[in-house]
């Protein structure tokens, strides 16, 4: 596409690009927006240098004068979005590209890979941690999808609510708090049980979590606080029927004294089943798989298309697609959400018209500015801002059942 709209002369036309999606997939009823921060890192090193221009030569992939716009490609358009850990809805323009037709289109795929993740892994996460109430999530899926996609789930899982990772990198990188315990070989490899409580204990202190399935659960408990005393800071229960484990091990501890000590569960949680754990007597949860698959919805389904160019008079004019199952709307777009007086969202309204809803609460921020990163912000005013946004959900968008959006969305 780019070597052509150089070949015909549009490729330096102003164009506006946006990302959005045109349905919450797998019946969810909102979205998260995740992974802005990760573009914004990406986009201010995003350059074609002597190994990737080498390539594209010696392969014929593009001819010179292709060649010649990648060796000097800057971006240097302006990009608005919505904040990381903020809702979406069908329609929300989440990012919007502003820049040359040439400068915008090269950005496609670098966006759509980060934030079609990140949203999605956000998206579930969002929803394990409103079944977990006020019981906090370990993010424990590093072993289960690919190397760098786990940095990047552990970002964005902490974003939705997720306390801590076991993943190191997720730590190093964007200072999300870590946490693990240890796994069955580390037990297997002692002579027994508990020469491996006893080993972990006088390594990492009583504050440490044993895991307590490798055997027998009720003699591993009873050697733990044997170990470690009534102080010992949890245990961790891998496999079983985990709500009829937790109710027989707090029993346990409690008759040992260790009223303190946590339960925490693993074994291939997803929502549903954190949900259906609401009454058993956990402290906590880790999840792995479902959390880096997007709980069977790996892919936020996010779309990015041209809904406006400029002319040959020099106007900017809206287009769109007219394909069937798969229209857009064209023009720039504002958004807005609309909040009741109780405090609660109503409608996403989507303006082309430059129309302020009065009281309507501005969605889209500046990002980009002349090819300069200007909307840069910590983590944690991400986390909070999701916390605050899921507040002004109505009840019935937190139920885990297939449903439409928690709000409509509307255009003006």
């Amino acid at each position: 596409m780019l070597q052509a709209a150089l070949r015909s002369g549009a490729a330096h036309r102003r164009a506006v690009f946006e990302v959005f999606a045109r349905h919450l997939p797998g019946g969810r009823r909102y979205g998260v927006v995740a992974g802005t921060g990760r573009v914004l890192d990406e986009l201010e090193n995003f350059r074609f240098g002597d190994n990737e221009l080498t390539f594209l030569r010696e392969h014929n992939i593009v001819d010179d004068e292709t060649l010649a716009f990648l060796a000097d490609y800057r971006f240097s358009g302006n990009i608005y979005g919505y904040r990381e850990g903020d809702l979406y809805f069908p329609a929300s323009p989440i990012m919007v590209v502003e820049g040359t037709f040439a400068e915008a289109v090269l950005l496609e795929t670098l966006t759509l890979s980060i934030l079609n993740h990140d949203c999605a892994i956000a998206s579930a996460a969002s929803r394990m941690t409103n079944a977990a109430g006020k019981r906090p999530i370990i993010e424990m899926g590093s072993r289960r999808t690919h190397e760098h996609a786990a940095v990047a789930a552990a970002r964005a899982a902490y974003i939705a609510g997720f306390a801590s990772t076991s993943n190191l990198m997720a730590g190093k990188m964007y200072g999300v708090p870590t946490a693990g315990t240890a796994a069955h070989a580390f037990t297997l490899l002692h002579d027994s049980e508990r020469a491996a409580f006893e080993a972990q204990v006088a390594s990492l202190g009583t504050g440490t979590t044993l895991l307590v399935d490798t055997y027998d659960v009720a003699e591993a408990v009873r050697t733990a606080t044997e170990v470690a005393g009534q102080k010992l800071g949890a245990v961790r229960i891998d496999s079983g029927d985990l709500a009829a484990a937790a109710q027989e091990v707090r029993e346990l501890l409690d008759s040992l004294g260790a009223f303190d000590t946590r339960i925490i569960v693993t074994s291939d949680l997803d929502e549903y089943a954190i949900a259906a754990l609401a009454a058993a007597p956990v402290d906590g949860y880790g999840v792995g798989t479902s959390l880096v698959t997007g709980s069977g919805v790996p892919t936020a389904a996010l779309v990015y298309k041209l809904v406006a160019r400029e002319t040959a008079t020099g106007k900017l004019e809206a287009v769109a697609k007219r394909s069937v199952g798969k229209p857009s709307r064209g023009g720039r777009k504002n958004a807005y959400r609309i909040i009741n007086d109780s405090g609660h969202a109503e409608v996403e309204l989507i303006t082309t018209s430059g129309l302020v809803p009065e009281g309507g609460v501005p969605l889209l921020h500046e990002l980009v500015r002349d090819g300069e990163i200007v909307g840069r912000e910590p983590l944690s005013a991400a986390r909070e801002r999701h916390a605050a946004a899921v507040a002004t959900l109505p009840q019935e968008a937190l139920q885990l059942g297939r449903g439409y959006a928690a709000i409509p969305t509307e255009f003006a």
